[in-house]
């Protein structure tokens, strides 16, 4: 009899376990040496919580809004490519999951199914997240479908112009399947001898020239709130403001993007200082632990997302496993809040971190 995992590392291990090295590989990868991968982690380790004593935690409130929708924990599903490599039921048991624990899943533009198979798989808020194709019109394609389906919000993903050198997947020669979203749209059958077909992929249709302006041209295309993924630096967060998104994710793209880029908590503070206020601040990269959420919401954070871990919950035990990751981390979370004196969110302030 298997031991049930009791943290959302030792999901990771189970996924190893369940998966062709490829696949894990995929997953678990970043870009390069995979220094800002480990970063990612390592960076939460250097925060401490200063916990308060003596406040009435008889009873605690995790639920939160993020754009006026009321979810259970501030915990989304970030939006990951692919899971029907990690899952026969792919994002439709990761979909499921999600509203089963009353949260809110991105959907990956580069999902394995459909935005309509999702969409009718359960009721439930989702957000759908985006690249920008050469062709534009790919894209607008992609966005009216979620609208019409019900998504309540779109996610662009703004740091890749180009993929990330994720040597893993090059060595492995990682193969992507068809993804079925773009059927009659545009071919993603890519070969490639030198490595990854992935990387063939996106050097031929994601578009290098994406720039400020063209948010404009996203908002014109939709009536759904439009957030930004990819921020780093308190410059791109006040353009951001300038341009007018409704949101910004911190996230260095789970560390598959630029090595070396900073760890997402080490400069979600300073993004958050730059906002003043003016939209929702989400964070992404790294979160392992409650404890971890815990630095993130006390830093300025209204919610964070998580990706790998959903994966490997996913990968693990299906629709159940991701359910499990979800409530492992709210559980902690709960904790958390209880030893450091937080009944609500709202009592989560910047003087519990040091």
């Amino acid at each position: 009899m298997e031991t049930e995992p009791v943290n959302v590392n030792e999901f990771q291990e189970l996924a190893r376990q369940a998966l062709p090295k490829m696949y894990y590989d995929y997953y678990r990868g970043g870009a390069e040496d995979e220094h800002t991968l480990k970063e990612n982690v390592e960076a939460f380790r250097r925060i401490t919580i200063r916990p308060r004593i003596l406040v009435d935690v008889s009873r605690t409130d995790l639920s939160t809004t993020v754009l006026g929708y009321k979810i259970s924990a501030p915990i989304l599903i970030a939006p990951t490519a692919m899971h029907k490599l990690a899952h026969p039921e792919g994002e439709v048991a990761t979909a499921r999951a999600a509203a089963a624990c009353n949260t809110i899943m991105i959907l990956s533009y580069m999902s394995t199914c459909t935005v309509e198979e999702v969409a009718s798989s359960c009721n439930g808020v989702r957000f759908f997240q985006i690249y920008v194709y050469k062709k534009r019109d790919v894209t607008a394609n992609l966005v009216q479908r979620a609208e019409s389906c019900g998504y309540k919000a779109i996610v662009l993903t703004v740091d890749t112009p180009r993929l990330g050198r994720r040597e893993k997947d090059i060595k492995n020669k990682m193969i992507a399947p068809q993804l079925k979203n773009f059927e009659g749209l545009i071919s993603t059958a890519f070969s490639s001898d030198d490595g990854s077909n992935i990387e063939e992929f996106a050097k031929s249709t994601f578009d290098a020239s994406l720039s400020w302006k063209d948010i404009g041209w996203l908002r014109s295309i939709t009536n759904l709130p439009v957030l930004i993924k990819g921020v780093l630096t308190h410059e791109d967060a006040i353009k951001a403001v300038e341009v007018g998104v409704d949101g910004i994710v911190v996230s260095n793209h789970g560390a598959r993007q630029l090595d070396y880029a900073p760890s997402t908590i080490s400069v979600l503070e300073e993004v958050v200082g730059a906002v003043k206020g003016k939209v929702p601040v989400l964070f992404d990269g790294g979160i392992r632990r409650g404890t971890d959420v815990f630095k993130a919401l006390a830093l300025g954070a209204q919610a964070v997302l998580i990706g790998r871990p959903a994966v490997y919950g996913l990968a693990a035990k299906g629709e159940y496993g991701v359910k499990r990751v979800i409530k492992m981390l709210k559980d902690e979370l709960e904790l958390t809040m209880a030893l450091s004196g937080c009944p609500t969110l709202n009592h989560i302030s910047r003087s519990h971190v040091s």
